[in-house]
């Protein structure tokens, strides 16, 4: 083992317990030889987004939250809901490290010319495992960064700005003009904003608080619409009729929103409408349910015809659909606007240790919006 790097370091762990018990702590691993197309980064940055949470938190009820161990090994647990449970039997009693993404320095590299290549350099990297000390992955996992940039500017390199552009590139996969999407003052719908302004598509814009319409308003937005507000459906019906949106992006997934859209969508196509059919509009309608902010069951009526499709979407099996050639394309991009267009903002930068604070826990286990949390394990 090279003398620049520990031979140990600390990693992240979520465990189920068929008692119904959930435990955070951290745990310390060797940090292995890389073979030769792989390096060891040592991750400074790793963001704890929505989808992170699934796992980190498994479902638990955060007013259970109790802390023990020590100060250097914090020890947090919770109890999860029995109906909660059932889903999870496949992880029950087995440790899992969190965390999909990360940036940090590669500190020591295989023996292969593309390892090399990566020594010293500040580098993005997709494949889990990312809130621990150190990640030893294959060269095709990583993204170097542009010079300058440091390990925050390219820790949400690959899940938010992926999505956002994986969701206009199935927009014109599928034939649709623009968009509509929700949760929309989120760091992924602020990033969606600017892919949209700067590539001429016209979206749609859905948020729950009127601050959240001035701050999107403010970065160039033309439709925002809140859906807290008595006149949402005539304001989105509005703004779908002037854009001719027919393909939204849900984050919230659960309750009555979705079902609104496409409610909408059909209002705004029968505005234009020249004859009458019982069966609705012949334009497809689609709305692909991508989060889980909103747990409760998805509920809609059928009031939108038979032209439509409620379905799920998630990034991963998206990419492995486009292929690797597309999906480098779309990297690419990425590091390009590294610091323009998928610009992260985080609220709060903590250590492993603080990431294991009930407090800290509490506050990002609101999964408020504009409250985005990073984690630096070498902090």
């Amino acid at each position: 083992m090279s003398k620049d790097i520990a031979r140990k370091g600390l990693q992240l762990r979520s465990l189920v317990k068929r008692s119904g018990e959930l435990e955070l702590s951290l745990v310390e691993l060797a940090v292995p030889e890389p073979a030769a197309h792989e390096v060891v980064v040592r991750i400074d940055a790793a963001p704890i987004n929505p989808s992170d949470m699934v796992l980190l938190l498994a479902a638990a009820d955060l007013s259970t939250l109790q802390q023990s161990g020590s100060a250097e090994r914090p020890v947090v647990t919770a109890r999860i809901p029995e109906r909660a449970l059932k889903s999870m039997a496949a992880r029950l009693d087995i440790s899992m490290p969190v965390g999909n993404e990360g940036a940090g320095l590669v500190v020591r590299a295989g023996a292969s010319p593309e390892a090399q290549a990566l020594q010293g350099k500040t580098v993005a990297v997709l494949g889990g495992e990312m809130y621990g000390q150190y990640r030893c992955l294959a060269v095709a996992q990583c993204l170097r960064l542009p010079e300058g940039a440091s390990a925050a500017d390219g820790a949400s390199c690959f899940v938010n700005p992926l999505t956002a552009l994986g969701m206009v590139e199935t927009m014109r996969r599928e034939g649709h003009s623009a968009l509509v999407h929700t949760a929309a003052a989120s760091n992924l719908g602020q990033m969606l904003q600017r892919i949209c302004l700067s590539d001429g598509i016209a979206l749609v814009n859905i948020v729950r608080k009127q601050e959240q319409v001035a701050l999107l308003k403010k970065q160039g937005a033309v439709h925002v619409c809140n859906s807290t507000s008595e006149t949402f459906v005539e304001e989105l019906t509005d703004a779908l009729a002037a854009t001719g949106a027919t393909l939204g992006f849900d984050a919230l997934g659960g309750g009555k929103l979705a079902g609104r859209i496409l409610h909408c969508m059909e209002a705004a196509l029968n505005r234009t409408a020249k004859s009458y059919s019982r069966y609705g509009s012949s334009t497809h309608k689609q709305v692909y349910l991508y989060g889980g902010l909103d747990t409760s069951p998805t509920e809609f009526n059928r009031s939108f015809g038979m032209a439509w499709g409620l379905g799920g979407w998630l990034l991963t099996p998206f990419l492995q659909k486009i292929g690797a050639a597309a999906t480098e394309a779309l990297k690419q991009r990425v590091a390009a606007e590294l610091k323009t267009t998928f610009k992260s903002h985080y609220s709060r930068e903590v250590s492993l240790v603080e990431a294991l604070q009930v407090e800290t826990i509490a506050a990002y286990g609101q999964r408020a919006t504009g409250e985005k949390y990073l984690i630096n394990p070498n902090k």
